[in-house]
C-alpha cells in the first residue's frame, strides 16, 4: 500500500558558499587530471566524502601531509593554521587554498587583535574543530578556547580580553557568554564573528518545520552545525528525525498522506536530500 507522502525540500538548506567553492575547486583540479589530496574532510558529510573519493580525491591527515612531497593538496573551507602552509612549502606541495573568505578574514582580525593591539583572545568554539584549530594557530595557540559557560574557570580569564567566535556557533550562546563575562567583572571587547548564513538558519528552520507533519533532518554524523540545527528543529517539531542517508530512514515513522519536509545542515549536499525525497515518494 502506497503511503502517498507529500515531500518538499527546504530551499534554504544545503551547502554554504564556502563549502560550494571548496568542492568546485576540488572538482576543477580533478577535471584537469591532477592527483589531488585533501587535508581533512572537505565537508562533514560522509556521503559527499564518498562521492568525491570515487572521483579521485585522497583524504589525508596532518601526519601524512608531513610525509607528502611534490603533490597537490587542497586546504578545505575551514582554513588551516600557518604550520600547514609551512609544511607544504617545505615539501614542495602545491596548495589549492579553498579556505572560506569569511574565515580568512576572521583569521586576519584575530592576528591584528593579538599582535597589533596586544589583546588577550578568547574564542567561543569547539577546541578540536578544524576552524578553531586554524584560528588559534594564527596566534601561536595562545587563545583561550571556551566551548560552554560551564567550562569557564574565571581564575584563568584575564580582566580584559577580546571575544571572538567560531563562525558556526549559536548566536544566543555567544551573547550569553558576553553577558556572563560582564556580570563577572571581565572587561570584554565583543567581536561577533558568527556567520549569519548559519545563525539565520534557525528562523528559516522554524518557519519551514511548522508546515509539515514530519521533518527529516539530513546531516553527517560529524557535523557540529548539523547537531545544533537538528536539536533546534526537534524543539519546533518533535517528530523530526535525523538521518545521514536514505538507508537510515524507518518507514514506520510515517503515516499515510503525511506531509514531509526535508532539511539539513550547511554541510548537507542537495543531491543527498533530493535522493531522499525520491525514495520517500516511491513508498
Amino acid at each position: 500500500m502506497s503511503l502517498n507522502l507529500t515531500v518538499d525540500i527546504d530551499d534554504s538548506s544545503g551547502f554554504c558558499f564556502g563549502v560550494i567553492e571548496a568542492i568546485n575547486k576540488a572538482e576543477k583540479e580533478l577535471e584537469k587530471g591532477v592527483e589531488l589530496y585533501c587535508l581533512g574532510d572537505i565537508v562533514h558529510n560522509d556521503e559527499e566524502i564518498s562521492r568525491l573519493n570515487k572521483k579521485g580525491i585522497k583524504f589525508i591527515d596532518k601526519e601524512t601531509l608531513k610525509r607528502l612531497k611534490n603533490k597537490t593538496v587542497l586546504f578545505r573551507a575551514h582554513g588551516e593554521p600557518p604550520e600547514s602552509y609551512k609544511i607544504a612549502q617545505n615539501n614542495n606541495v602545491q596548495i589549492v587554498d579553498a579556505s572560506c573568505p569569511i574565515i580568512k578574514n576572521l583569521q586576519k582580525r584575530i592576528k591584528k587583535s593579538y599582535y597589533d593591539n596586544n589583546e588577550a583572545i578568547i574564542i567561543y568554539g569547539k577546541k578540536n574543530h578544524p576552524e578553531v584549530v586554524a584560528l588559534n594557530g594564527q596566534i601561536n595557540n595562545n587563545a583561550i578556547i571556551i566551548e560552554d559557560i560551564d567550562d569557564i574557570d574565571l581564575k584563568k580569564i584575564p580582566a580584559k580580553a577580546t571575544l571572538y567566535s567560531q563562525t558556526t556557533q549559536p548566536l544566543d550562546g555567544f551573547y550569553k557568554l558576553v553577558e556572563f563575562f560582564k556580570n563577572n567583572g571581565i572587561n570584554i571587547k565583543v567581536e561577533d564573528s558568527i556567520c549569519r548564513r548559519v545563525s539565520n538558519r534557525k528562523t528559516q528552520l522554524q518557519n519551514f518545520s511548522k508546515k509539515y507533519n514530519k521533518i527529516i533532518f539530513v546531516a553527517g554524523e560529524k557535523s557540529s552545525n548539523g547537531k545544533i540545527l537538528f536539536n533546534f528543529c526537534k524543539k519546533v517539531k518533535p517528530e523530526t528525525f535525523f538521518v545521514s542517508s536514505f538507508e537510515k530512514i524507518d518507514i514506520s515513522w510515517f503515516d499515510k498522506n503525511d506531509s514531509v519536509g526535508i532539511t539539513g545542515a550547511t554541510s548537507t549536499p542537495k543531491w543527498l536530500m533530493e535522493g531522499i525525497k525520491n525514495y520517500l515518494e516511491e513508498q
